[in-house]
């Protein structure tokens, strides 16, 4: 299901990339754009991983901390190959996990969770993170915040391209198109990228709280979590939004459009549900 989620994700995303090469300049613009979306398809399928980390500037983590050992013990309980393990070096505390597969997955972690988080809570986020491994949902996330910061950027060109009031099949469009385009091409992303993301993020709380075996673990963690990004901006975070779906709670400091355009379900109703986990023996 996950690779028809992705195949989907990736020819709506293209669609997008092909109108705004149109509304730039015509069939000349289609014709480019097509050949920037196989490119940026192809690299957001193979790389997309790679691209993410490096845009927070992820290190690989020493054998030796305390996450590298959690990791591998999760790993052994799921069942699936040990993912590497990166630090963000930023006091904000998050995470995320990427990688096209179990096999090429990968885990990251803000070097502000190591120090806000007990061991139990920092399991708990964790496991919620392989869970996302271990259902395939890290090659959609990794696509999705590829292709959109791709959409978006040409959608800002308009900023930047002489407008004129007259149009032809090959001219540029006028100013009001331009200005559509502008708010409406990198919308149109997140809202693809939301529709793959809210209901992920309940049903991996939940394999996560089994994987650990403990929910109430991540659900302390999303509660220190949630207080801890309200507080402190997530620098890298807010310069790359298109990511901010992979973290295991927003890292941006304000949602533009409220609860609508939100890339994670409420954090109350995550810890609502965790907790009555717990209440049922988890059922």
């Amino acid at each position: 299901m996950n690779n028809i989620k992705t195949f989907v994700l990736l020819a709506a995303l293209t669609a997008i990339l092909l109108f705004i090469g149109g509304a730039l300049a015509g069939k000349s613009g289609v014709i480019i754009a097509l050949g920037l979306a196989v490119i940026m398809n192809f690299s957001a399928y193979w790389y997309s991983d790679q691209m993410v980390l490096r845009m927070f500037k992820a290190q690989p983590m020493d054998s030796n901390n305390p996450v590298y050992r959690i990791v591998n013990q999760l790993a052994k309980k799921a069942q699936i190959p040990v993912p590497k393990v990166y630090l963000i070096d930023d006091p904000t505390p998050n995470a995320f996990a990427t990688g096209r597969n179990p096999e090429h997955a990968s885990v990251a972690v803000t070097s502000g969770i190591l120090s806000r988080m007990t061991e139990e809570e920092l399991t708990g986020v964790l496991a919620h993170e392989m869970s996302h491994v271990t259902h395939r949902d890290t090659l959609i996330s990794a696509v999705a915040a590829t292709l959109a910061g791709a959409i978006g950027s040409p959608a800002h060109l308009f900023m930047w391209v002489p407008q004129s009031n007259q149009s032809s099949e090959e001219g540029r469009p006028n100013a009001l198109v331009s200005l559509i385009m502008m708010i409406l091409a990198p919308m149109a992303a997140g809202l693809v990228q939301m529709a793959v993301s809210r209901s992920r993020e309940f049903e991996a709380d939940a394999a996560g709280a089994k994987l650990c075996g403990h929910p109430l673990w991540l659900a302390s963690a999303l509660a220190k979590l949630e207080i801890a990004n309200r507080q402190n901006h997530f620098k890298d975070a807010e310069a790359h939004p298109n990511t901010a779906h992979m973290f295991i709670v927003n890292p941006l400091s304000g949602e533009k459009l409220a609860e609508l355009f939100a890339t994670h379900p409420l954090t109350a109703e995550r810890i609502k549900r965790l907790q009555e986990m717990a209440k049922n023996g988890m059922q």
